[in-house]
């Protein structure tokens, strides 16, 4: 890790060019973020990273030679770092960045796909960056291994649902509300492994960007006994069913006389984060605060404090 006076030291590891040079461009206003090294390939960057010792990559899973996910696997195995995926967001791409976050990638951002997207990919870069290089994390996983903050914060929420579970059938307004960031897909992966079919309603906050949320839902669904899926605007909470807030939209809870239904809303940015912890909890606080029980995983910034 670098020490507090030294800036953060990136690594920039894409095929395109022109991607590493957005990236590099979209860092140097930074003055604790320095961009080291710009590496073609997984070969090129092996070498940068013996040679320059960067404190994170920001990675592409299509490469030529050898594709993203294999050096990330590579990675994790040998000398665990923290490394940003920073890919295109098709169908496909989704897949294989939720693969990537599965096997130990600390975060995942959209590919800039042009100078007028620079600045948003820009800062929301910088803030991934401090956020994970200043926390107290430990980047020591190992492939299927989450690590210990990962692994003690899905057994903490999972022993709260439990535990209400064995006092008795669920309330049938009762809901579970969960918060994540960089992380928490690991984490929420052990709690949804461990959830009984019944387990009341969820709703689920986890920074991620659009297009990737639908498959990260789907992902979480091939392993749980609820139903896991992307949220739509005017869903109902029901037993066994959890909700997973779209990228780039917010989500609340509304309560009607049916009980209490979803809304997603692009309104402004809270945190620096859409969708946000803080939105749902603070809405949720209003309709079920008696009959919910909330969680915030692991976290970047303030998000999910106040909710």
């Amino acid at each position: 890790m670098p020490k507090a006076s030294s800036p953060y030291k990136v690594l920039v590891v894409d095929d395109s060019a022109v991607v590493r040079r957005l990236i590099t461009n979209s860092l140097q206003g930074a003055k604790d973020i320095e961009v080291v090294g710009r590496a073609a390939d997984p070969y090129q960057a092996r070498d940068m990273i013996n040679q320059l010792k960067p404190d994170i990559l920001t990675l592409d899973i299509e490469m030529p030679r050898m594709d993203g996910l294999t050096f990330l696997k590579i990675i994790m195995e040998q000398s665990p770092m923290p490394v940003i995926i920073v890919s295109s967001l098709s169908q496909k791409n989704s897949k294989q960045t939720i693969q990537a976050l599965s096997l130990g990638a600390a975060d995942v951002l959209a590919k800039p796909d042009g100078a007028h997207s620079l600045g948003k990919v820009g800062d929301l870069l910088q803030d991934r960056i401090r956020g994970i290089l200043s926390s107290e994390r430990h980047f020591d996983r190992v492939l299927a291994k989450p690590d210990a903050t990962a692994q003690k914060s899905a057994k903490s929420a999972t022993m709260q649902i439990n535990t209400i579970a064995s006092k008795g059938p669920f309330h049938p307004q009762s809901i579970g509300l969960i918060g994540a960031s960089t992380g928490g897909t690991i984490a929420l992966r052990k709690i949804f492994e461990n959830l009984p079919s019944n387990a009341p309603g969820m709703c689920i906050v986890q920074h991620m960007p659009e297009g990737i949320t639908k498959a990260f839902a789907e992902s979480l669904n091939s392993v749980s006994q609820m139903t896991v899926r992307e949220a739509k605007d005017g869903d109902y909470v029901e037993h066994g069913l959890a909700l997973v807030a779209p990228g780039n939209y917010h989500m609340l809870l509304m309560a009607d006389s049916k009980g209490h239904q979803v809304k997603l809303k692009q309104s402004p940015k809270v945190w620096y984060q859409r969708p946000a912890v803080d939105v749902l909890f603070k809405s949720a606080a209003s309709v079920v605060s008696h009959r919910a029980v909330a969680a915030v995983l692991t976290g970047m910034g303030r998000d999910g404090a106040e909710g």
